[in-house]
């Protein structure tokens, strides 16, 4: 298990690293037999390899705290299975089934770990070095799926970080099952598994998968194909409230027409009736919180002081004191 200390020069993960796997390539499993759906009708998916290293990347900062360990990080190839096949490949014993429902989406994802991993994190959270027992038990403890209902709150930040750059995908976290059979995925529903291996020096690898459902990322397949990420275009309907919002923003406007300097002894000696004399030129300042907006004349609108700008400033600069004009 991930138990032992790693440096941080250590590079990607070797041959040893990844679990033995039999995974039919993307061209194969796309091509489907005559009469029969195809189970990935994707194609190439470049995008979402992609898209799996950066999130690699980002379980580091996930993992790490839990593990009080440096991490490598890697995402394996990809493949896209029945649920029935991945499960039956999968070896038996504990194991923690975590819906992530994507809820700008009309499906969920599904996080999978292995139970003994999770008991180990469990052990280190309260404070221990991370043992588990021989004999794994049959299901979780309450404190156990607590850990990983935190475990999933934890991951899907990063996830649909790393999916932005595709769609804006929000996931949520679901109730964990020992029993996949309770997931209400059928055993020929097709779905993309994206493999997550976490190590340290010396330690064996353990495993972290994530499943989408094929029929659920449908509307994003021209962009799982593609071999470059196109930039995602604002919402239009959030872009028009943002606009709206920002044009409804006040600022303080105001012209300072003279700011006279007077002797202090001047200042003490003031009385009701005084008068101290000012001066401006034609031109005088307008100012927008502490930046100049450009000069203007002072005059009168509809019997209302006023000032009519003559000219605007193309690089706004800070006021200080009074302006020269």
């Amino acid at each position: 298990m991930v138990n032992s200390r790693f440096t941080p020069d250590t590079p990607t993960a070797g041959p040893g690293d990844r679990r033995e796997r039999a995974r039919p390539g993307m061209s194969a499993v796309g091509a489907g037999l005559l009469g029969q759906t195809k189970l990935n009708p994707f194609g190439d998916l470049h995008t979402v390899q992609h898209l799996s290293a950066r999130l690699a990347r980002a379980l580091r900062g996930v993992f790490e705290p839990l593990l009080r360990r440096e991490l490598r990080c890697w995402a394996e190839p990809l493949a896209v299975q029945h649920f029935g096949d991945y499960r039956a490949e999968r070896a038996q014993g504990l194991t923690a089934w975590l819906p992530l429902p994507m809820t700008t989406l009309d499906g969920q994802a599904l996080c999978v770990l292995d139970g003994r991993f999770v008991l180990e994190l469990l052990d280190l959270f309260f404070g221990g070095s991370g043992s588990t027992p021989p004999t794994l038990p049959t299901e979780f403890s309450p404190a156990a799926e607590a850990m990983i209902a935190r475990l999933g709150a934890t991951i899907v930040g990063p996830l649909a970080a790393a999916w932005e750059p595709l769609a804006r995908i929000d996931f949520a976290v679901g109730r964990v099952e020992a029993n996949p059979a309770m997931l209400g995925i059928g055993p020929e529903d097709a779905l993309i598994v994206t493999r997550f291996g976490l190590a340290t020096e010396g330690g064996e690898p353990v495993h972290l998968d994530l499943l989408y459902p094929v029929a659920a990322m449908k509307p994003h397949g021209a962009s799982l194909a593609g071999r470059v990420l196109d930039k995602v275009e604002p919402d239009p309907a959030w872009r028009t409230a943002l606009t709206r919002a920002a044009m409804n923003v006040r600022f303080p406007v105001r012209s300072v027409l003279a700011e006279p300097v007077v002797p202090l002894s001047l200042l003490m000696n003031l009385k009701a009736g005084d008068v101290i004399p000012i001066s401006f030129g034609a031109n005088v300042p307008v100012m927008v919180g502490g930046d100049r907006l450009g000069v203007g004349t002072v005059g009168v609108s509809n019997g209302l002081a006023a000032v009519r700008l003559t000219s605007l400033s193309n690089d706004a600069h800070p006021a200080e004191g009074p302006c020269d004009e």
